[in-house]
């Protein structure tokens, strides 16, 4: 299935592209993601937030399906890492149970772009605005403690403006966030600018890149496969993906392998200034 074929740009008065996540026996995220899907604003914010990316700048997709991805491929990352014997900071820190870990990483994943709703520039810390409000809602159901629901909060809020370029993560989550934001890179994420014109090194090396698959690895706990139909996205690797990962604190668990998968396809045949 193509997920941005069905749900890039679509307008709120279309069906609903359902984000998910495999919960499996995590009650606490169940109730948290009950809430994400009841939860008609925080969509709405969403498609508006793809409105300004693809529409009114041209830029790739920031919509429901980047939330989507994003919050699967940071939650796949976070369970590697625990399975190696990585302790989330919320554990070693705030004294809380794995479970809350991966709550943090997903609304933290699934927030992470919603200050786009109201502009690029800046929009991490609009972001931080926007979620400061909808996270006590959506945290409630499976945290009726006000305290233990506080540091969750706390921790969330962090790994969203950590995602901001110069960000600082302080906790393994917020690496983790910000790491999976530069990880949906493959060529669906840019197709609408692409063939809209938008032709530079952002919406080519995109189209270049195939596919990205996270598996555990040998020497370290993550191995990332990007898989390129043309060379041109090593510029997503060594410069997006690089700088993501540069002050993460992921460094030590994540290594990077991108190949180019038979004969390289021409993307572009012509560019003028």
């Amino acid at each position: 299935m193509n997920l941005r074929q069905e749900a890039t740009g679509l307008r709120i008065t279309e069906a609903r592209f359902k984000v998910h996540v495999p919960t499996r026996r995590n009650a606490r995220l169940q109730a948290v993601m009950a809430a994400v899907d009841a939860d008609a604003e925080l969509y709405a914010l969403w498609v508006a937030q793809n409105v300004n990316a693809v529409t009114r700048l041209g830029m790739s997709d920031h919509g429901p399906v980047h939330m989507h991805l994003v919050a699967n491929l940071a939650l796949h990352l976070l369970r590697l890492l625990m399975k190696r014997g990585v302790q989330p900071s919320a554990v070693t820190d705030h004294g809380l149970e794995p479970d809350d870990a991966e709550v943090i990483v997903t609304l933290a994943a699934l927030l992470h772009d919603v200050g786009m709703s109201i502009h690029r520039l800046n929009h991490e810390e609009y972001s931080l605005i926007i979620a400061d409000r909808k996270l006590p809602a959506l945290l409630a159901p499976a945290y009726p403690d006000p305290a233990r629901r506080a540091l969750v909060q706390s921790d969330i809020l962090h790994a969203i403006i950590s995602h901001r370029k110069g960000g600082r993560p302080l906790t393994l989550e917020a690496g983790i966030v910000r790491v999976a934001d530069a990880l949906d890179m493959a060529k669906g994420r840019s197709r609408l600018p692409f063939e809209r014109g938008e032709v530079n090194i952002h919406s080519v090396s995109a189209m270049a890149i195939e596919d990205v698959r996270i598996e555990e690895g040998t020497d370290k706990p993550i191995r990332v496969r990007i898989d390129m139909r043309n060379s041109a996205g090593i510029f997503q690797v060594d410069s997006l993906l690089k700088e993501k990962l540069k002050g993460s604190g992921l460094e030590p668990y994540v290594e990077v392998l991108a190949e180019t998968t038979g004969r390289e396809e021409t993307l572009v045949r012509t560019f003028r200034l």
